[in-house]
């Protein structure tokens, strides 16, 4: 039988007061999140079932993953290449593509939904000429374009990091034993930065499904969830809007915990 060997770690201030700061970040959220759920359940139970059983509610929120999870497949498709391009290749003008595309994360979400109404309303730039084909204003599309907009940075970051990550040597590799790069990239360098692209899904995803500016301006129906909070709280007032607002993050935390449960042991991938 094998003693096993445990290294003592030393004190490091440094590490306590890393750790404080880590405890003082998750009170943050924590306290401001259960202070809400907590006072629901207990002063207004009733009210949170009724909002569970409400067909509006479950509808929008439904709406609002669903939406979320079309944004977020668009975003892949999109912000995977975007992400090699930019990790791969310098070009002219690349800092202006990145400063570009990361311009959704710190633009007011009110403007870009006016600025999106232009472009796909009904007498927008792409929403004119579609108008008989597909209709982006108070309609679905109008809704994923809205949610596309204001995520995608994260996903095309995260995919940009993520091919970054990988050695051009490996690629360089499989290319010079005559893989084509179509095959390279699908088989050597995807697979190694598919935590990266998984992280960025899930922030896209997370980030779409809680928009409420750009939408409301250019898709106020059909009601998504955050649109049908502030719906309920400007006509109701906060005993009609809290409800739908616990329920809401209640399922997007328990759609964030299955998916850190699936992701914990995914690291076949990972470096030593």
């Amino acid at each position: 039988m094998k003693a096993t060997n445990r290294k003592t770690r030393k004190f490091e201030p440094l590490t306590f007061v890393f750790s404080l700061l880590l405890l003082v970040l998750f009170l943050f959220i924590f306290l401001t999140l259960s202070n809400m759920i907590f006072s629901q359940i207990l002063e207004d139970f009733s009210g949170l079932v009724n909002a569970a059983g409400n067909r509006s509610v479950i509808s929008s929120i439904f709406l609002s993953l669903y939406a979320g999870f079309l944004a977020t497949l668009l975003a892949l498709l999109l912000g995977t290449p975007t992400g090699y391009i930019l990790a791969r290749f310098d070009f002219p003008g690349k800092r202006l593509v990145e400063s570009i595309i990361d311009v959704p994360v710190v633009v007011p979400h009110t403007v870009a939904g006016i600025a999106l109404l232009t472009v796909f309303g009904s007498r927008g730039l792409i929403g004119g000429p579609l108008e008989p084909y597909i209709q982006f204003r108070d309609a679905l599309p109008g809704i994923v374009v809205a949610m596309l907009f204001v995520s995608m940075p994260y996903l095309a970051n995260s995919a940009r990091e993520g091919f970054k990550s990988v050695d051009p040597r490996l690629e360089n590799a499989a290319r010079s034993l005559g893989a084509p790069l179509w095959k390279a990239f699908f088989f050597v360098t995807l697979p190694l930065s598919a935590r990266h692209l998984l992280i960025g899904s899930v922030m896209t995803w997370a980030r779409a499904i809680s928009e409420f500016g750009a939408v409301v301006i250019i898709a106020y129906y059909p009601m998504i969830g955050p649109t049908l909070i502030y719906d309920r709280f400007i006509s109701y007032g906060l005993s009609a809007s809290r409800p739908i607002a616990v329920l809401l993050i209640l399922v997007a935390l328990s759609i964030f915990l299955v998916i850190r449960i699936l992701s914990a042991g995914w690291s076949i991938y990972d470096r030593d």
